[in-house]
């Protein structure tokens, strides 16, 4: 299966960003990211056993927090537009130290670069002339999700295997 953890927005933030993405997507091209399958990936772990990576994660002790969601970017390299935190949240960032270390325990090969907190909203997106302020997002993280990706001729599709709460 191929796998990977993520948080996943309270219904009313992705309902904001994918009508703010919408917005964007009229002056920049590109394909937006559904409502549904809008989420901030936390490791990907690509064909993997899912019983091996919820015991990784069952090991990681994370605190519950809010996320701003006050920036928004265009990565040119990748043709993304992307939002996220300005600040990564020190919760996040010990959520993502531990579930990395887990992982690496349990002999899974993560990317070599550093983690960067972003959503990417628009694929294959032009550079955006202007890029519209963001709406305030409130997003509480309570959880954190090991998913399943199945591929499709519309993207993929996303099943949300496990959850893993954050006390």
């Amino acid at each position: 299966m191929r796998l990977f953890f993520a948080l996943w927005p309270p219904a009313a933030a992705a309902r904001a960003l994918a009508r703010w993405a919408t917005e964007v997507q009229r002056g920049c091209g590109g394909r937006a990211t559904a409502e549904d399958t809008i989420h901030l990936t936390l490791a990907f772990l690509g064909e993997a056993d899912p019983l091996n990576a919820a015991r990784a994660a069952a090991s990681v002790k994370g605190r519950a927090f809010e996320m701003n969601i006050d920036a928004a970017k265009y990565w040119r390299h990748n043709r993304i537009v992307w939002v996220g935190p300005q600040e990564m949240p020190a919760e996040l960032g010990g959520m993502v130290s531990q579930l990395h270390g887990a992982l690496h325990e349990g002999g899974f090969a993560l990317e070599d670069r550093p983690f960067a907190a972003h959503i990417t909203l628009i694929r294959k997106a032009n550079p955006p002339k202007a890029i519209a302020p963001l709406p305030t997002v409130d997003w509480r993280a309570r959880d954190f999700v090991l998913v399943r990706s199945v591929p499709g001729g519309r993207g993929s599709r996303y099943e949300p295997l496990e959850r893993f709460a954050l006390k």
